[in-house]
């Protein structure tokens, strides 16, 4: 028999974590984003680019978590993840570069405050903002195409960030 949100067995918890969108505007990505921020525990989600219309769209894929999830908007990614560098938040971006490292490599605190940048869905994370990373994770693909959904590889790095969080 499935489980339901009163009777799962999954104990409420918060990480200090942050994530960054970087000009993701699709709504059905944002909602996702917000429906995933929810499910593993982020303290807050930035929406970073031109202002985003939670519309129906949004709803209909966030499932009302944008109604408990902590959300800003900002149009300066840069400025914000300067801020929150100069706050002790380590900055992982998750990007495929020359340089980024597989994210399985990760390894956090629990205490680590930590900051995951997403970027746009046909141009990843602007250069300026990746100058902020301390570390640039990438996902593994073994298939033709060398991206993948913005929302989908949020919900991986989650998964891998709080997984390293919790078996410290």
């Amino acid at each position: 028999m499935q489980l339901d949100h009163y009777t799962s067995k999954f104990k409420k918890n918060t990480f200090p974590l942050v994530v960054v969108t970087n000009h993701v505007m699709r709504p059905a990505n944002v909602g996702s984003i917000f429906r995933v921020a929810d499910a593993f525990g982020v303290e807050k989600l930035i929406l970073g680019g031109s202002a985003i219309e939670l519309n129906r769209k949004v709803w209909n894929t966030s499932r009302a978590t944008e109604k408990v999830v902590d959300f800003e908007q900002t149009e300066n990614t840069e400025e914000v993840i300067g801020i929150l560098k100069q706050q002790g938040y380590t900055i992982i971006c998750l990007e495929i570069t020359k340089n980024s490292e597989c994210i399985s490599a990760l390894q956090l605190k629990s205490s680590q405050k930590t900051v995951l940048v997403v970027g746009s869905e046909r141009h990843g994370i602007d250069d300026a903002v990746l100058k902020y990373a301390d570390h640039v994770y990438h996902i593994p693909m073994y298939g033709q195409n060398s991206s993948m959904n913005v929302a989908q590889a949020t919900s991986i790095a989650l998964y891998e960030i709080t997984k390293s969080m919790l078996h410290v």
